[in-house]
Formats: C-alpha cells, structure tokens, sequence
C-alpha cells in the first residue's frame, strides 16, 4: 500500500552523481568543441555585425527610405508606407535609432537564417511520413521550452554575446517556417502534380515549378510568424549580451523606469506590426496572383 501513496525518488546521492556526471560531460564537450563550434559560426558574426554598422551608420534619411521602397514593394499599399516612415522617424525623434536598427539587424539575420534551414527542412518533412514524425517532437521541444532553459548550454559553449543570442532566437522563430513549409507542400494539388509528372518532370523539377511556387502563399505565412517570434525573444537576447531595443527595457524593469520601457516596448510593436503587415499583404498579393493563374 506504501507503493501507491508515495512515488519511488532515487536516492539523493545517485541523483547527485547523475547530475554531476551531465553537467562533467557537458563541461569537457564545451572545452574539446567550443572553440570549432564559436569559430563555425564566425561568418555569421561577422555579417551580423556588418549590416548592423551599415544601418546605423547610414544616414537616416537614406534608411527610411529604403526601409518605405521595401514596405512598398511588399504591400504596394501607400498607407502602409506612409506609416512606416512615420514610424520610423518618430522612433529616431524620440532617441531610439540606434537601438531599432540593431533590432533590426538582428530579426533580419534570424529570419534570414531561419529561411535558409527551415524551408529544406520543410521539404524533407514534406516528402518522407518518416521524417516529419522524426521532426515534429523536436519542433514541439523548441517552441514548449523555456527559453532560458536553452540558454543555459548555449552559454556554456559560446560565452555571452551577438552568436549566442541570435542562436536562441532563431530556436525559438524556427519551428513556424518549418511546419508551414511541409503544410504549404502536402496541401500542392494532386492535379498539378499529375500534369507535371505526365510532361515527364523530375522530382526535383517538380518541386521547384509547382510544389514550392504554389505552396508560397503559406511559406510565407510561416516567415511572418518567424519573424513575430523573433521579435518577441528580443528582450530575453538582451540578456546575453545582444544590442537592441530590449537593453533599455531590462533597465527599465531593474530601476523602475516607466516611461523608458514603455517607449521601447512601443518601439517594438511598431516593428512587429509593420513586418507583420507588409508580410501580410505580400502573401496575399502571392495568393491572389495564384488564384488568377488558375
């Protein structure tokens, strides 16, 4: 009767040493990798460092600019480029420029990183019953963990700085490009695919005329959410060394500084509805584009 009212706990001294013998290997893998590792990831550094001094040391005027042609080129909306600039000019009014561009630099890294491992890893899923079962837990694992959880190796094995918080970042905004890649393929229509395949296209070639162009409307829906989750793990980067708009928010929360986290925080969801609505219209531009086709 004991068994049922009380759980069995190993001992204290075995958990101890089971503990220490994780936190050992973990330890001596860091110190044998943890330099390849750091250096593995020293071009991305490097551009993440580039495209952060090219935005803040551009001048302002061409940067809002830029930032409106792309607004417009995504959304072909004029309301929404005019809002842009405002956004951004009232951001740089209120002494907060250099930090948005280094938010800035760093979401369009992640997102970029995120595009470039997540889509062939969407594709694989989408091909094989096999590998999407093999992937889907690990997905489930990356967007349900804490992410100071995850920090905690990352630390271990990079020390504090851009590469570590940029890695927990694309962790976190990666799982949404992925699933809705593989979605966006299975949901191809047979039809199309049975014309592609009866004109004697390869799998391959079938993949780059007709599964990928037609599966974009979802892709991108994926890399909005990327790109939202992105920008929601801005704050916890921050506290590994990233710059950005999340520096002055945890100031903000240590000293009780209402009005510096509040201006800050509006600085990033003016960020995350401008993305969101430019990305938006783009895949419904993509979308009715497709509908017209057909």
């Amino acid at each position: 009767m004991e068994f049922f009212n009380k759980i069995p706990v190993m001992e204290a001294n075995s958990l101890r040493e089971l503990k220490k013998g994780i936190d050992l290997g973990f330890r001596n893998f860091s110190r044998a990798y943890g330099d390849a590792i750091e250096g593995f990831f020293d071009p991305l550094l490097y551009f993440l460092i580039w495209l952060e001094k090219l935005l803040v040391t551009t001048p302002w005027p061409i940067v809002i600019g830029i930032l409106g042609l792309l607004a417009w080129v995504g959304s072909r909306n004029i309301k929404l480029v005019i809002g842009t600039i405002l956004c951004f000019v009232v951001i740089g009014y209120f002494g907060m420029w250099k930090n948005t561009m280094a938010t800035v630099a760093i979401i369009s890294v992640a997102t970029l990183v995120c595009i470039v491992v997540g889509i062939p890893i969407g594709v694989a899923m989408s091909k094989s019953n096999r590998v999407e079962k093999a992937i889907l837990p690990i997905l489930d694992m990356m967007q349900t963990i804490p992410s100071f959880v995850y920090l905690i190796p990352i630390i271990m094995l990079l020390g504090i700085g851009k590469v570590p918080g940029l890695l927990a970042v694309c962790i976190y905004a990666l799982p949404p490009i992925v699933r809705l890649t593989n979605l966006g393929i299975r949901e191809v229509d047979k039809e199309a695919l049975e014309a592609s395949e009866a004109f004697g296209a390869t799998p391959m070639q079938k993949l780059k005329s007709v599964q990928i162009p037609l599966s974009l409307p979802t892709i991108f829906a994926g890399v909005n959410q990327t790109i939202m989750m992105a920008l929601a793990m801005v704050v916890i980067a921050s506290m590994i060394g990233v710059k950005g708009l999340g520096i002055p928010i945890l100031q903000a929360i240590s000293n009780q500084y209402l009005a510096l986290g509040l201006m800050n925080g509006l600085a990033i969801v003016a960020l995350a509805i401008i993305f969101d609505r430019v990305t938006q219209q783009y895949g419904q531009r993509i979308q009715k584009h497709r509908g017209q086709k057909k």
